[in-house]
């Protein structure tokens, strides 16, 4: 099987097509530079070369020249043997399950002492053996109170991995629930290497075998956890490729089911799995959970987003989407820059973020960094971030932000969408980021007025929210405003963005950013919240912050 990009450690940048230079995963690190991006990769070809260290390769004919002998990092590979086999007794708790020899066999499981953080001691555990095109990779040891743990910093993939094969791929929690869908005749099953845990990073590896698999079905545990992993694999796998299955009531999970009932009824769970919900077409059933907690617990509004003022007038809701306006220099990307700092650091929250007028890219990190770390990133008066604060607030940034930013010919709502929905699939994206709308290419077709081209583009934008259940922030300029009697400009609204009063009616919230510029001492912003679709969310009405021009950062004002 080919290597991928992402094998020979190259991020590609949410890019599937064209040219991408990016730092060098091989010199990168050693350099002065280490963000000069110095390696040029062509994706259509699938070959790459870094004009500074000469590594070069290509993925069709596997060559890999490693240019003035930078040796690429090491990840830990474990060393793992079938030699002990299974014992009796291990392999008779398995039978015990439901787990025939065949299986176990099958995939190589072993048991043997290993070290185990949870009990400090040494004790029998069993091995499941991670696979990836023929090699061990990683290896899952549990011990008989299961407790659990892989080889560290060894490669993470899906336990299962290299039968991903035909059209249909079952999904399991764990290793055992996938031994068990191998009994009930479905050797295309696959575990999760972290149970129900939100790590999914490790997908982006498994992208190019993904890709080929036209329907998911979720096979997962039966409990909150399982529901809420359930939730976010059809996010990011796409809802019209995913199945659910269910299980009998007092069944937690595939493995629970085979033993209570059999293989039989294992396989007729998973054949009957039922289609994700299709957009426009709901069954009551599909929505009865739902109804229930609107009942008991009412409408639920948004994530807040830091500051007391604005908080009680807007929350964030993943779904939705927010037209932001406001005149030039007025403070829109810098409040909406603080904003998405406090959403990733309150929510966990990751973003996409296309801002062509934020260049380059590394200038707009180091305005994140300082709104982050609440230092100014130059020197002058006050304190600066420190080298030591760097690299740790560059690995928090890297975990929470993505930048977006195609060739000019892909600068479309259509090209930004592609890339924010691989976004969604490799980081699990919570909010997406368009900055300038301006900026975009907005080629219209000749038999549309600018009015339905707005019209078709917002439509797009919002069914992207609603589908991949990410909040939206669109920037748009307002057209020039005539200064008012006493010299200032009006607060903009969004019927003064340019095109269309599509803009007011399309956006689930409306706000604008306005400052008072025959003030130059003065530091208070106010955001006017100009719309708000859903009560619950927020309500109309204006808050005043203070802007702290050294960090990038905002605070109430009185």
């Amino acid at each position: 099987m080919n290597k991928t990009f992402y094998d020979h450690g190259i991020d590609t940048k949410g890019k599937i097509s064209g040219q991408v230079k990016i730092p060098c995963p091989k010199c990168s690190h050693t350099r002065k530079k280490k963000y000069d991006p110095c390696l040029s990769v062509n994706i259509d070809d699938e070959v790459w070369n870094c004009w500074h260290c000469e590594w070069s390769g290509g993925l069709k004919n596997g060559n890999v020249h490693n240019g003035n002998g930078y040796k690429p990092r090491q990840v830990n590979k474990p060393q793992y043997s079938t030699e002990s086999g299974l014992s009796a007794k291990v392999r008779a708790y398995f039978n015990g399950r439901g787990i025939t020899d065949k299986v176990l066999d099958r995939n190589k499981i072993t048991d043997g002492p290993e070290w185990m953080p949870q009990t400090q001691k040494e004790v029998n555990a069993i091995r499941f053996p991670y696979f990836k095109d023929g090699e061990v990779i990683n290896v899952k040891y549990r011990d008989g109170e299961k407790n659990f743990k892989m080889v560290k910093d060894a490669e993470r993939t899906l336990y299962g991995f290299d039968y991903i094969e035909g059209d249909t791929l079952i999904w399991c929690e764990g290793e055992i629930d996938k031994l068990s869908c191998e009994v009930a005749g479905f050797p295309n099953s696959v575990s999760v290497p972290n149970g129900a845990s939100d790590k999914l990073d490790f997908l982006g590896r498994c992208e190019k075998k993904l890709e080929a698999v036209s329907q998911h079905i979720l096979a997962l545990d039966n409990d909150a956890p399982g529901k809420k992993l359930e939730a976010e694999l059809i996010r990011r796998l796409g809802p019209e490729k995913c199945k659910v299955g269910e299980w009998p009531i007092n069944s937690k999970d595939a493995n629970d089911v085979l033993v209570k009932y059999g293989s039989e009824k294992l396989k007729a769970c998973i054949e009957s799995a039922r289609p994700c919900p299709i957009s426009g077409l709901y069954e009551v059933r599909d929505i009865i959970e739902d109804v229930l907690g609107l009942y008991d617990n009412g409408a639920q509004g948004g994530a807040k987003v830091g500051w007391l003022n604005l908080e009680r007038l807007y929350s964030v809701r993943s779904g939705e989407w927010t037209l932001i306006t406001g005149i030039p220099s007025h403070g829109k990307s810098e409040v909406l820059d603080a904003m998405l700092i406090d959403l990733a650091e309150s929510e966990g929250w990751s973003f996409g973020i296309c801002s062509p007028e934020n260049q380059p890219l590394q200038r707009h990190a180091a305005k994140l960094l300082e709104k982050y770390l609440g230092k100014p990133f130059r020197s002058g008066p006050s304190e600066r971030i420190q080298k030591n604060e760097l690299m740790p607030g560059l690995g928090w940034l890297d975990k929470h932000f993505s930048f977006i930013l195609p060739d000019e010919n892909d600068l479309t709502v259509d090209g930004v969408l592609k890339l924010a929905r691989a976004l969604v699939f490799r980081k699990g994206i919570r909010g997406l980021v368009v900055d300038p709308w301006n900026e975009l290419d907005h080629s219209r077709p000749s038999n549309l007025s600018e009015t339905e081209y707005i019209s078709q583009a917002l439509t797009k934008i919002r069914r992207f929210a609603r589908t991949y259940d990410v909040h939206v922030w669109l920037v748009a300029h307002p057209t020039k405003l005539p200064k008012q009697t006493d010299g200032k400009y009006p607060v903009p609204t969004p019927y003064d963005v340019s095109g269309s009063a599509h803009w007011r009616n399309k956006a689930d919230n409306c706000l604008a950013v306005w400052r008072d510029l025959s003030e130059p001492h003065s530091r208070e912003v106010q955001v006017h919240v100009q719309k708000i679709r859903f009560k619950e969310v927020g309500q109309i009405g204006m808050a005043k912050l203070n802007y702290d021009i050294l960090t990038g950062r905002y605070r109430d004002a009185s």
